[in-house]
């Protein structure tokens, strides 16, 4: 597994199944971010807690809803007009890798975040994915499962 977030997640979301999970699990309301900053930790064994949650969702949520969000919306707003539109279409390419800069900056500060927490305490990713995802609306756990599989590889 990858050192870093941002690596990590792009490893990760490359494997199978990874991609519709997170989609599945973000449109239930969960910040797919902090999904994979969960999914990363859980990983290297930082003991999950609802202080770390907490902090880890003071940095997300914000980002997510001045920066991220935003852009995804226009992005998502293009796509039928562009289709019939070269211009408009290649905007929405822009906007899309601005969105994807976006969320690279948000792992970023993820990690930043918790770098200093101990590695090795835990081996449950579980307390993890549940903290991340708490609070979702109609949760999937056929996808949680999913990415349970992806990360640890059984």
């Amino acid at each position: 597994m990858s050192s870093d977030l941002w690596s990590f997640s792009l490893s990760t979301y490359a494997r199978p199944g990874v991609e519709p999970a997170c989609l599945q699990l973000q449109s239930a309301g969960v910040n797919a971010c902090l999904l994979l900053c969960g999914l990363w930790l859980g990983e290297r064994g930082v003991a999950c807690n609802e202080h770390r949650l907490q902090q880890l969702r003071s940095v997300a949520e914000p980002w997510d809803a001045d920066v991220v969000r935003p852009l995804r919306a226009l992005r998502v707003n293009w796509k039928v007009v562009a289709a019939d539109d070269g211009e408009l279409n290649a905007l929405r390419e822009q906007v899309k890798a601005l969105e994807l800069e976006a969320e690279r900056h948000l792992l970023v500060r993820l990690e930043r975040s918790a770098l200093s927490w101990p590695q090795g305490e835990a081996t449950d990713l579980s307390a993890w994915l549940e903290g991340v995802t708490a609070g979702a609306a109609h949760l999937d756990r056929d996808a949680l499962h999913q990415l349970r599989v992806a990360v640890t590889d059984t």
